[in-house]
């Protein structure tokens, strides 16, 4: 982008009021809602901006402007809110999702063999056919789809395709024969293969017992990589996502952030979690990252798993399956690897953050957090990713120890009634109890799972305050009684977000000393009914006081 002189379509570059050697941007005109100081909604016409991106003064319609700004952009009244942050998504899962196949749109088993057999059709030189999103749930299928099936769509090359939400993956005959996995392959700890009658695979592969296929699929090259990397902040700046937590990132995921912002290319803030304790500590050594590249990347802290998804009956249960007598899910580790691994984390001051989605995980983590709170003292923001199925009695335990419950509203309208079939009315009352989990004082951090889900943020906050759908369902609302309010739900995806990951003070909210990071949306959504707010067109995205995204460029 170059800039140009004082105009209303300059582009940023910034810094701070009028001193000879330093420069200083002036963006006016707004109409702005922001987070203030005390966590409130507020309202300001203007930002002063310094050279580093960061925010002099919000300025109010009678404060006084700076007189000769080098840089200056007339927002013509355009509503401004701060940046949105994802607590928790996959970057390069989002990258190299908009680089395969996508079967997340697909509403039946024949669609997805023919979207399949499509794209093989129209990539002849791709040696393994790659993919995810399938939903077996989504389709009706009532069960899961089998290698035989996915050999009528692709029977020339090897197919592996993961489920919807990361836990289960698809295979056909030839990729099973090119991971020699037969009838004698055992199930591994933490994963199951599902198996025909005479105990062939059937095709489907859960948690754990992916990596049997995975193994042998040709590892993207680091060109691919960094190609997936700009397609993912693409789509992210185009939702007004300024910055995100990205949980499960690899050595090779962190070098590729690195190349980025070596070369100046990384455009959103990355708060990475190490995909477990080996790459943390490849990565970091003996600690977490200082903030690299003025403040858009840093290593947090590391990402366990303790359970797998509810949607492939991996997610660890107190008591089996409504739908699937005798399966209480998949603990990934036993109760003494999970407290080694998070202490191994926490003696280096990391911050923990574990996967848990069924009640007995979630259960089996607010004990070892109780347990390690004894011996590693401060402010250690312990982190339960997901918590979406809570006994009522381990509820109030999250107010305990500083935790984070880090959530994603979106998965409850697309679990809605998958998660009815699969846990029984009993248990739906601890069901993505977001309100409880608040008033118990947990902290709430909001995001996505993307590529599980959109990472779409304004969608999530429509959720998170009304527990419906995009078809208005269930009416009134699924469990009403756990809607968050607006500020909640809005703090969720900016300020107790950037919290969660440590960056508070550094980027989060439009205050003087952070970050100005900003987004130009079509609408008012601090004034606009709830339901309305998923519906918010994003027209311009900036990070750090420079557009780094225009609608339609």
């Amino acid at each position: 982008m170059k800039l140009r002189s004082v105009s209303a379509l300059a582009l940023l570059c910034a810094a701070s009021f009028p001193t000879a050697a330093q420069a200083d941007v002036l963006i006016d005109n707004v109409d702005g809602v922001r987070i203030d100081e005390d966590g409130d909604i507020d309202h300001f016409t203007g930002l002063w901006v310094d050279d580093d991106g960061t925010i002099i003064e919000v300025l109010d319609k009678r404060d006084k402007r700076p007189e000769r700004p080098t840089y200056l952009s007339d927002m013509k009244g355009q509503i401004i809110v701060p940046g949105m942050i994802d607590a928790h998504l996959h970057v390069m899962g989002i990258g190299f999702g908009a680089l395969t196949l996508d079967l997340s749109e697909t509403e039946s088993l024949e669609e997805a063999l023919a979207l399949i057999e499509r794209f093989a059709r129209e990539n002849p030189g791709r040696p393994w056919i790659l993919g995810r999103g399938w939903n077996q749930e989504k389709w009706g299928l009532g069960r899961f789809p089998t290698a035989e099936e996915l050999d009528s769509a692709v029977s020339d090359r090897p197919v592996f395709l993961e489920r919807v939400d990361g836990h289960a993956a698809w295979a056909n005959t030839l990729a099973l024969k090119a991971a020699g996995v037969t009838a004698k392959t055992a199930d591994p700890a933490g994963g199951r293969i599902e198996r025909l009658p005479n105990r062939a695979p059937a095709g489907v592969f859960i948690d754990g017992a992916t990596e049997l296929v995975q193994k042998v699929v040709p590892e993207p090259r680091a060109a691919d990589r960094d190609v997936a990397l700009q397609a993912a902040q693409k789509i992210l700046l185009s939702q007004g996502i300024t910055a995100a937590a990205d949980m499960g990132t690899t050595l090779l995921d962190w070098q590729t952030y690195r190349r980025a912002g070596d070369t100046d290319q990384l455009r959103i803030r990355i708060m990475a979690y190490a995909a477990g304790t080996e790459a943390m500590e490849v990565i970091g050594g003996t600690g977490p990252t200082p903030w690299l590249y003025n403040d858009k990347l840093r290593l947090n802290g590391v990402k366990l798993y303790l359970d797998g998804a509810l949607g492939s009956r991996g997610a660890w249960l107190k008591e089996p399956y409504s739908d699937d007598p005798g399966n209480t899910g998949l603990p990934l580790l036993t109760d003494t690897q999970l407290r080694n691994l998070m202490s191994r984390g926490a003696l280096e001051n990391y911050q923990v953050a574990v996967h848990a989605i069924g009640d007995a995980a979630n259960a089996e983590v607010l004990s070892a957090i109780e347990e390690l709170s004894e011996s590693y003292h401060g402010d250690r923001r312990w982190r339960i990713e997901h918590a979406q199925i809570v006994s009522p009695q381990d509820i109030e335990r999250f107010g305990e120890y500083g935790i984070i419950a880090s959530v994603q509203p979106v998965h409850q309208t697309s679990d809605r009634i998958m998660a009815e079939a699969r846990l029984g009315p009993d248990r739906l009352v601890g069901a993505y109890a977001w309100e409880r989990l608040k008033d118990a004082g947990a902290r709430l951090a909001l995001g996505s799972d993307a590529p599980v889900e959109s990472a779409n943020p304004f969608v999530g906050m429509a959720v998170a305050m009304t527990r419906i759908d995009g078809d208005g369902l269930p009416p009134g609302g699924w469990f009403p009684q756990e809607r968050l309010s607006r500020k909640d739900a809005w703090r969720g995806f900016t300020s107790d977000a950037a919290y969660a990951g440590f960056a508070e003070g550094r980027f989060g909210r439009l205050v003087k000393g952070e970050k100005a990071d900003f987004v130009v949306i079509d609408r008012d959504i601090a004034r606009i009914r709830p339901e309305e707010i998923r519906d918010t067109q994003v027209l311009e995205t900036w990070v750090g006081g420079k557009r780094m995204y225009r609608r339609g460029e």
